[in-house]
């Protein structure tokens, strides 16, 4: 009787969540999507056709490409590989801090204390456990290279990020589960040019948790009441890997 019961409740859990808005976060990636500099180009290459009988790829890329997942071992030694992320761990409440206007009218915006604070006073206070992404809409340039990247006339590249202070707050003042964004990095560019390093990407992979970056269409979730899940293939030692994240909404 216990089973037929649990079933019937997933069932109808299923049921529930088919009749919601499913909102895909995750970008189409290919050899000509923007990518972390220090990285080669994606390549695909047809290893069958269906002339002979069946239509087979090779995938070459690195594990940071397209939307994809961090995992804690990518910035800090000894910490866990994506393999060892708990499956509840990936699907979350979703928080979304919408920054768009800011980030357009400043491209080096970077989220602070006071901006969370602004926000909770609108929506009320971020509870723990959640994953909070971070919109700036900055995924409305891909696939365009060169305004991902957008470079002054002296070869800096310009976009928006999370304040160390502002990350600090979230884990350690709200304790948040995960973090996730529409740019290459976790930190504003001018920040890592200031500071030499990524910061605020080592602060939150230091936390033994993930992070989600290049996220895409987070103007279509609201700021509190969605659940997000990152899903991803899951190989042997793995530092990240392309995710296929998406929202349902309430």
């Amino acid at each position: 009787m216990t089973t037929v019961k649990v079933e019937n409740e997933l069932l109808k859990a299923i049921e529930v969540l088919q009749n919601k808005q499913w909102i895909d976060l995750t970008h189409t990636f290919g050899p000509d999507s923007p990518h972390f500099s220090a990285f080669d180009d994606a390549e695909t290459k047809t290893l069958f056709t269906h002339d002979d009988g069946f239509f087979a790829q090779r995938f070459n890329f690195p594990g940071q490409y397209g939307t994809h997942i961090d995992a804690p071992i990518h910035f800090v030694r000894n910490q866990r590989y994506l393999e060892e992320l708990e499956l509840k761990e990936l699907v979350l409440p979703l928080i979304v801090i919408d920054k768009s206007k800011e980030a357009q009218e400043n491209n080096d915006f970077i989220l602070s204390v006071e901006d969370i604070l602004a926000f909770e006073e609108e929506h009320g206070k971020i509870e723990p456990g959640t994953f909070v992404a971070l919109r700036t809409d900055w995924s409305k340039r891909w696939p365009d290279k060169e305004k991902f990247e957008n470079k002054d006339e002296e070869g800096n590249s310009h976009s928006p990020g999370w304040g160390i202070d502002a990350l600090k707050f979230l884990f350690e003042e709200r304790n948040i589960n995960a973090v996730g964004h529409e740019t290459f990095d976790t930190d504003a560019a001018i920040d890592v040019r200031e500071n030499g390093s990524l910061i605020g990407e080592y602060y939150v992979l230091e936390q033994d948790t993930f992070q989600v970056e290049l996220l895409t269409n987070l103007d279509q979730v609201p700021a509190k009441g969605a659940v997000i899940f990152n899903i991803s293939p899951k190989p042997e030692k793995a530092t990240g890997f392309p995710v296929r994240s998406f929202a349902i909404l309430p």
